[in-house]
């Protein structure tokens, strides 16, 4: 097959993708999570120039219907990556993953369309874990985000002369994620305006020393979470762009919960070392943002996703 062929109409694929949490405190723009709540999409090749989507669940009233669509973005750029023309195409989307909440949304719809395009050119192209990567990367700006929504688990995620990178591990299985998602929602952009191009340098040692024990944590020793998602670096100088967060952050902190902002807000992401753990940080947001004109947060008990993103051709019967 070449530039000038277009792949038959009829080709199935579909396509599951994680939630993530980027940052985890002090790891900016390096570490990311995979959670387990998804986003789903089907998508089915059709004649050249037709483009068919439907869209339900979170973000379903916002988001376009037509090529400017993040999904079919993704998927014509691993189409013209490789030199091949994209059929038209029949899109399902079922999101779950709060749109503007800190919780990888975008990332999510690119991972989804570089995947479905990996699924449509199977047979002619293949995408291996570098190029879908380096194609994530490139559509939405930082790896720290599309690298655990391609490979789950916990990754740090860096570039360099070769492009991005990620290391994957495995999470320890006394770690406990919960999810607390405001109404209200967090634009990525303004929470990176807000944030000054240097910092002290004894900020920076802080992070550094953080972040490594953040990764011991997470893998090792959940006792020491805490002290290990400790930030100088982002949260505090975004805190006024959303203060219910930073109040929220500051309760749980101030009684002895390892909570952090997920990726730029405005969710709230309390890694637990333990499910019990979990229940009380959860009865405590509870009591603490009941009062008059508080925020409603929804909780949400999750797991750490361990399998990232996965696509698979469509077989008749399957769900």
């Amino acid at each position: 097959m070449n530039a000038a062929v277009v792949p038959a109409p009829g080709r199935r694929v579909l396509v599951r993708v994680p939630a993530t949490s980027a940052n985890l405190g002090p790891g900016f723009d390096t570490l990311g999570l995979a959670l387990s709540v998804y986003d789903e999409l089907d998508v089915t090749a059709l004649p050249e120039g037709e483009l068919e989507i439907e869209v339900e669940g979170a973000g379903a009233a916002d988001v376009p219907r037509d090529a400017s669509h993040l999904v079919v973005r993704s998927i014509a750029y691993a189409y013209e990556s490789v030199g091949r023309r994209m059929p038209g195409l029949r899109l399902i989307a079922r999101n779950v993953i709060p749109h503007g909440r800190g919780l990888g949304s975008s990332g999510a719809a690119v991972v989804s369309g570089l995947l479905a395009a990996k699924g449509l050119l199977e047979g002619d192209v293949e995408f291996g874990p570098d190029a879908l990567l380096r194609l994530a990367t490139e559509l939405e700006g930082h790896p720290d985000n599309v690298a655990p929504a391609l490979f789950g688990g916990l990754t740090i995620a860096w570039v360099d002369e070769g492009g991005p990178q990620h290391k994957k591990l495995l999470v320890h299985r006394g770690v406990s994620p919960l999810v607390f998602v405001p109404e209200f929602t967090m634009s990525t952009a303004l929470a990176r305006s807000l944030q000054p191009t240097q910092v002290p340098r004894e900020d920076a040692v802080f992070n550094v020393s953080r972040s490594a024990l953040l990764i011991a944590a997470l893998t090792q020793s959940p006792e020491l979470l805490q002290a290990a998602t400790e930030d100088k670096l982002h949260q505090n100088y975004r805190a006024s762009a959303m203060p219910e967060t930073d109040k929220l952050v500051r309760a749980l902190r101030a009684a002895g919960f390892a909570a952090v902002v997920s990726g730029a807000g405005p969710s709230v992401l309390v890694l637990a070392d333990g499910p019990g753990r979990r229940v009380e940080a959860a009865a405590l947001a509870a009591s603490a943002t009941t009062g008059e004109g508080d925020t409603p947060w929804e909780a949400l008990m999750l797991a750490v996703d361990f399998k990232g993103g996965t696509v698979r051709e469509y077989a008749e019967g399957s769900t």
